[in-house]
């Protein structure tokens, strides 16, 4: 174990060991991304999903990282959005890049349907396969509790982001209640892992994801840490009681 493990779950792990154990959770769990979702959420990711992809506001003629976004569902909604918005004042088409370090989370994506307009790449959040200050937005939606070092993602975010650009990630947090984080613990660790066995036949890959949640920074930490790598005016947007948080922090 080197001095600073990195968590796995509730687990202390080495650093060069998480990626491997994170990648075979995904490959595990790939094909039913979906599922694993509305099961954590109760159906609510989609509504969490629309509200930051509209706070994204991706445009026409930009470039938008979709990192973790191996399914694509992000990179969709935010080409939605930007051509919606060309077809009222013209432009050139937005390019998403969606860059995901899982190969099969990669292939179940464009399995939903091949864009050409979307360029889909196997890649590290923490040393992004992008130049510096080279596209105007950047996404990591439920991916960066996943990632080794939060420092390191963070700070290649800001690095591949242009003066101006926008970072925005959407992930599990910490209910603010305490009747609510009760309830939700409750159900997170009596009722996902048995419907994953149920559904999946995996019981593993979904204890590990719950567990993956209460290893998280909470808002406020993860809001310092924004600020460490060089984002700037960084808030925090509460969904459903602080289940799922939104933080975004500007490029200046």
């Amino acid at each position: 174990m080197t001095e600073k493990a990195a968590t796995f779950g509730y687990r202390d792990v080495d650093p060069a060991e998480k990626p491997r154990l994170v990648r075979g959770v995904f490959d595990s769990v790939a094909s039913r991304y979906d599922l694993m979702n509305d099961l954590m959420s109760g159906g609510v990711h989609r509504l969490w999903k629309d509200a930051a992809a509209a706070r994204l506001n991706p445009q026409p003629g930009e470039v938008i990282v979709d990192c973790a976004g191996g399914t694509g569902d992000m990179a969709r909604r935010f080409q939605k959005l930007a051509e919606a918005a060309r077809d009222r004042r013209g432009g050139a088409p937005v390019k998403v890049v969606v860059i995901d370090y899982n190969a099969k989370m990669i292939v179940a994506g464009r399995e939903r349907g091949d864009d050409a307009r979307i360029v889909w790449a196997v890649g590290d959040a923490q040393a992004l396969p992008l130049p510096d200050a080279s596209a105007n937005g950047y996404c990591i939606s439920f991916g960066l509790r996943n990632v080794t070092d939060i420092a390191r993602a963070l700070a290649d975010a800001r690095r591949v982001l242009k003066p101006g650009g926008r970072f925005l990630c959407l992930e599990f947090s910490r209910p603010t209640a305490s009747a609510m984080r009760k309830i939700y613990d409750a159900y997170s660790f009596a009722v996902i892992p048995a419907v994953g066995k149920a559904v999946a036949g995996d019981r593993e890959s979904y204890e590990y994801l719950v567990e993956s949640i209460r290893r998280f920074p909470p808002q406020a930490e993860l809001a310092g840490m924004m600020e460490v790598a060089g984002f700037s005016r960084v808030s925090v947007s509460n969904f459903s009681g602080g289940v799922c948080a939104l933080h975004q922090g500007w490029a200046i």
